[in-house]
Formats: C-alpha cells, structure tokens, sequence
C-alpha cells in the first residue's frame, strides 16, 4: 500500500477509530498509532493501522474523498451507466472475491464516517520486488501476474450472482476517443503551452479515430483498467490485487498493455515476448476452444499487433493523465514516468509503417521523439 510519508495526521478521529476497532470487525483490536501511507492518483487517502490484542497485527484504512460518496469513475466512462447505489470499489470487490481473485477482505465499511477497513497486504509492490531482483525472479514474479490476469479475464468475465457495475460499461470508440483526446489536452497542449496546428490535429485525430474503431471491434473480457506494478501487491506467496474500482469490458490486450508498457518499469523486449506467448497458452488452457480464435489466441501476429495498438491508446491516456494529476491536482509524483511511458509508444509507432503518419503529426508536439 506504499511506504509511510509522514506522522499520524490530526484529520483522522483516533477515539472513533479506537471504538470501532473494539466493536465493529469481525475480532476486537487496539489501535497503537496510525501511519499515512503514499496514496495513487485519487483523492483517496490510505493509512496502516498497528494493532495489538489481536491476531491481526495491521490494517489498511482508505479514507474516501468528502464528496466521494457513490459516484461513477473521475474517468470518463461510456455507455449508459446505471445509477450508482453502492460504493464501486466495494461492488466490484465483491465481485472479484466471488470469482476467488486475491483481493483486500472488507472488515467494516463505516459509511457515514467514509472509512473502510480493509486487510493489509503489506508494502511491497510487484515494481519495489523487481527492483535488483534477478532476471529469473522478475520473470517468476511477472508470470505470477499473468496467472493472475487470466483468473481475471476468465473467471471474473462471467457475471456473479450480485450485478457487478464492470458489466455496464466497456470500452467503446467514444472512450477512446476520450482518453486520446485526454492526452492531446494535458499531454500536448497543457504540457507544451500551444495548440495543435490544424494541418497536425486533422491527420493525428483521423489515426486515432481508426486505432479506435479497430479496438473496439475486439472480444472484451473484464478488464482491470490499471492493473500496472503498482497496484499488484507481493504478499509472501500470493500476488494482491488493489485499485479496481474502475473495471468495465475491454480487450484482453488492454490489461497486458497495462502489465507489460508499464509507465513505472520497463521490462527487456525478450521477457515481453515470452510473457505474451505465456498469457496466450494459459488463456488457451482455461477456455473453450470456441472462444480461441474470437481472441487471437492461436494467431500470434495479429494478437501482437492488438497488443501494440493498445499499448499505444494506453500509454498515451497514461501521458496525459499525468500532466493532468499535476495541474489539476497538484500532485507531480507521475511527472517523472512521463519520458519512459512515451518511449514505448514511439517504438511501437515506428514498428508500424501504417502508423508513421501519426508518428510524423504527433512528433513536434512531444519533446522526448525529437
């Protein structure tokens, strides 16, 4: 969940939190002092609580926004939503635990105080495991992943008992157009300071407009949305998965672009290659013959091309969003991924001579291709 950043903060009600340690979860603990802990992008903010008396030693508390409340994701979304009645984090949790994809048991939800006690799966995340770890042990770690990702993509792509938001909204060409969109706003004119001449944004906003219709054209299975390596936790022999309350449908090549063009590490182009050929063969062994060829699996050109194209409309979002965490949040920690998310899409722009035009376009608005 991120390492500590500063002492215990005087926003929190240690009285309140004390009491409902002692009555409200499913055991009786006392609060010894509570740690802030580097929160993501949202306006969520997260603390470890070290307890005593119990035989659970920590928990993490997630502290919803004040105007949180119910709402859909800060990210656009499409198609027609459905009122939001509950809590997306908590829906989509119960989801995933229906379907047995390791995710943080809920103790208690404290809605009028907007506290959520949750289980802690520690510090460690897959990109802090990885770091001067051997080759091997990133690769065992990375396959770990991909096992994960397929229960997600097989398993939680059936919908459950209890209707899941996931299954409402989905990747669509208009969600694509507004993420590219998203990036051309913040990535390229909030971030340059100039608008896009018109001969560059035509061209550049008709390439994406193809990368967005061929997208959606794909077989969808439930999809993460940011199942990156910081939001994999590596909890002893288990691998956590956390920050999910945005899932919706989308291409199977979408989460692996997530795991794979990572905007925090970048993996060696053979590891890549193996870890596709992995994801296809396990995808291959936990579904129905049927369902193969819908998704690409037995023809490897074409399920790279996909997962290139959506590395691509991923890492530019990611760019973009970015430089919008910063300007409108305030928050620069994401500044500094900015230059490696941006190397991995002009490589793929270039590996595609059918994309060159919008390489050509996109390049004098982007400082790290010139």
């Amino acid at each position: 969940m991120g390492p500590p950043n500063s002492s215990s903060p005087s926003s929190l009600n240690i009285q309140h939190l004390s009491s409902t340690l002692q009555n409200s979860l499913p055991f009786s603990a006392n609060l010894e002092h509570s740690v802030p802990l580097a929160g993501d992008a949202s306006n969520r903010r997260y603390y470890r609580l070290h307890l005593s008396g119990s035989s659970v030693s920590s928990i993490i508390l997630m502290q919803l926004a004040e105007a949180e409340g119910f709402k859909a994701s800060e990210e656009a979304v499409s198609g027609n939503e459905p009122d939001i009645v509950e809590l997306p984090f908590l829906n989509v949790l119960k989801h995933l635990q229906s379907v047995g994809v390791s995710v943080p048991a809920l103790y208690f939800f404290d809605e009028p105080a907007g506290l959520l006690y949750l289980e802690d799966f520690g510090d460690v995340t897959l990109a802090q495991a990885c770091q001067g770890a051997s080759g091997a042990t990133i690769e065992r770690l990375y396959r770990q992943a991909i096992d994960v990702l397929v229960q997600l993509h097989v398993h939680a792509s059936v919908p459950s008992k209890s209707p899941c938001l996931a299954f409402s909204r989905s990747f669509d060409v208009p969600l694509y157009l507004w993420e590219f969109d998203h990036f051309l706003e913040y990535g390229v004119v909030a971030r340059q300071d100039q608008p896009l001449r018109e001969e560059d944004l035509v061209p550049i906003q008709k390439e994406f407009q193809n990368i967005a219709e061929w997208l959606a054209k794909q077989s969808k299975v439930f999809t993460h949305r940011d199942f990156h390596s910081r939001n994999l936790m590596v909890d002893g022999p288990r691998m956590g998965v956390i920050d999910f309350q945005d899932a919706l449908l989308g291409p199977p090549a979408y989460d692996l672009a997530s795991l794979l063009r990572d905007s925090y590490i970048a993996l060696d182009e053979s590891l890549v290659d193996a870890l596709l050929v992995y994801y296809r063969e396990k995808m291959c062994q936990a579904l129905p013959t049927s369902q193969h060829s819908e998704m690409h699996l037995h023809d490897a050109d074409t399920f790279r091309r996909l997962f290139d194209y959506t590395s691509i409309q991923r890492n530019l979002k990611a760019a973009g969003r970015f430089v919008y965490i910063d300007r409108v949040k305030g928050n620069q920690n994401f500044l500094d991924s900015i230059p490696r998310t941006l190397h991995n899409v002009r490589a793929n722009l270039t590996k595609y001579p059918q994309l060159h035009r919008l390489l050509k376009h996109l390049s004098p608005y982007v400082p790290e291709w010139q």
